[in-house]
């Protein structure tokens, strides 16, 4: 399931993009627009800004702009910054891999062609760029 945190942040990010106006906009009228708290969006902010997917501009007119191009910004890549691996189990993660202890042997395991099924499915839907999800 999508974190709340995570959907907050993807509609943060399509916020900034359809209203890119050559200007900063400021968390607290996100906030108020997107019906986010406050807290929950300075959270957010940090880690899209920690990875580079937001950029800060201080000032009286400060606020918040994308740091690259909305082309470039996809929903699998700010999922993975708010709430890590998108694989339901870890060892189908190309990106957080991590294998089971109980796992007798990977290539043979059901649930995990199962659930890398799952995931190879989806993947390309989340790979949409933010640019692709403001026009659905």
């Amino acid at each position: 399931m999508l974190s709340k945190r995570a959907k907050y942040a993807i509609k943060t990010i399509l916020y900034l993009h359809e209203n890119d106006q050559g200007l900063p906009i400021s968390a607290k009228v996100i906030s108020e627009k997107e019906r986010i708290p406050y807290k929950f969006l300075e959270n957010i902010f940090r880690q899209l800004k920690t990875h580079q997917i937001l950029r800060t501009v201080r000032g009286a007119e400060g606020g918040y702009i994308l740091a690259k191009d909305p082309n470039e910004i996809t929903i699998a890549q700010v999922m993975r910054v708010i709430d890590g691996p998108i694989g339901l189990i870890l060892c189908v993660s190309e990106r957080f891999y991590e294998s089971f202890l109980e796992c007798i042997d990977e290539e043979t395991c059901r649930i995990r062609k199962l659930f890398g099924e799952f995931r190879n499915g989806m993947l390309p839907i989340l790979e949409k760029s933010v640019v692709e999800l403001a026009r659905l």
